[in-house]
């Protein structure tokens, strides 16, 4: 006979009931997290929240379960959910639904990049609880394939990263559209004054949740430095790979063409590697995440806008093969390891010439990196190619015309150099 999990009694006192109670002892949730103890009880209460949370603190259960427990079965779509990224609308539908397990509801994700034809017949479903991007959803709104007559919640995840990306016209369109009467949540990394603005414009009275600690990085991360050059990033990389034998990595290039390349030298190399970056189909980009989810693939190898929205449980390092122009970029991509308090580490590939930039990081995470002496990597001098040629000597016209072609002083007695001394003409042969 199989034996269930005990049921997590402390997720239990926050007031969820058996169905997610049991849907959370099967995804092996025993704690919650500082979000989740905060915001829970808030929404189950029928509060607007605004809520502040670092990446990787379990903030889609937090909204998430309160939402499902509210939810009706019976009724018809009652919760949108708007997240910046496709891939997050995948993950945040994907995590819904392992939490409704046991509570007969429906959730679905929309977002660009996937024929409107395949989610309009997910649409047709019926589905209780939908996740989509911004522009996606306001395209079905316009079709009336959505229809918020009888929305109950409408949560905004990762509010700062939306507005980062250009969506703020977009969300007041929607948020405008919702006639009846809903709870509002929003959560967010950070709460700067437009967040707030927008707050005070569509939310009633919210209550503030704020669990972000006052470092802006996570210390569960241990962070080092490798110093390389372009021409040898390649090779320390190689070698960061042997000698940390990570689980699941994430490598970051600033460039899609950079991903491309680096990922088709690993794979040449015997390294199992897969590319994310914004010029994969969908389809395609989905069946990358799902397999490194699975684990796999141990590299992925990505983009800054691709990996937004990859919450993977076990990522073990971060490897930045390529710095980022702005720390707050850095601080995003580190945060996709050490979830959930798990540790993790993150390695940086800096040149000689990046020296500012580690600094400017070191300032706002408020942590000095470690210089990491790497085994058996030796920096090479640049390639011929790269060198700078040698200066060309300024010579005055008297030296040019003491010296010849060849650097020798010329005589007095040396024949010219011309091309008539070197070819003589043949003589014709006078006509008879």
């Amino acid at each position: 006979m199989h034996k269930h999990p005990p049921l997590p009694s402390n997720f239990a006192e926050l007031g969820l009931e058996v169905p997610l109670l049991k849907a959370l002892a099967q995804v092996k949730y025993e704690e919650p997290s500082d979000v989740q103890r905060e915001l829970i009880p808030s929404v189950l209460a029928g509060h607007d929240v605004l809520g502040q949370a670092r990446t990787g603190t379990g903030k889609t259960a937090a909204f998430g379960l309160p939402i499902l427990q509210l939810v009706d079965p019976a009724g018809r779509f009652q919760a949108i959910i708007l997240v910046p990224t496709r891939e997050l609308a995948v993950q945040v539908a994907g995590e819904i639904r392992r939490l409704a397990e046991f509570s007969n509801l429906h959730c679905v994700p929309v977002y660009g990049g996937q024929r409107i034809s395949h989610q309009l017949h997910l649409l047709g479903r019926k589905p209780h609880i939908v996740v989509g991007t911004p522009g996606r959803v306001l395209d079905l709104l316009r079709r009336r394939a959505l229809v918020f007559n009888d929305i109950r919640f409408a949560v905004l995840d990762e509010v700062d990263r939306m507005l980062d990306i250009g969506f703020r016209d977009d969300i007041r369109q929607i948020l405008r559209q919702i006639d009846s009467k809903h709870q509002t949540i929003f959560v967010s990394a950070t709460l700067d004054d437009e967040i707030k603005k927008l707050a005070m414009q569509f939310m009633t009275d919210p209550i503030e949740v704020n669990v972000s600690r006052d470092d802006i990085t996570v210390d569960e991360v241990s962070q080092f430095y490798v110093t390389a050059e372009p021409w040898d990033k390649y090779h320390a990389l190689r070698l960061l790979l042997k000698h940390e034998s990570p689980t699941l990595a994430i490598v970051f290039c600033n460039t899609k063409f950079g991903v491309r390349k680096l990922s088709k030298k690993l794979n040449n190399a015997g390294i199992e590697a897969k590319e994310i970056h914004g010029d994969l189909v969908q389809e395609r980009r989905e069946r990358v995440m799902d397999k490194f989810r699975r684990h796999k693939i141990p590299v992925l190898v990505a983009t800054d806008l691709a990996a937004r929205g990859i919450d993977v449980q076990a990522i073990s390092h971060i490897i930045n093969y390529d710095m980022p122009a702005d720390p707050q970029v850095y601080v995003h991509r580190i945060g996709r390891t050490a979830r959930m308090g798990a540790f993790g580490s993150a390695i940086s590939l800096v040149t000689t010439e990046q020296g500012k930039q580690l600094t400017e990081i070191e300032k706002l995470t408020n942590i000095q990196l470690t210089k990491m002496e790497l085994e058996g990597f030796n920096p090479r001098p640049p390639p011929n190619e790269l060198r700078e040629p040698a200066p060309t000597p300024v010579v005055s016209r008297y030296e040019r015309a003491l010296f010849d072609g060849d650097g020798d002083k010329k005589t007095e007695n040396a024949p010219p150099k011309t091309l008539g001394s070197k070819f003589p003409t043949r003589r014709r042969k006078r006509l008879r």
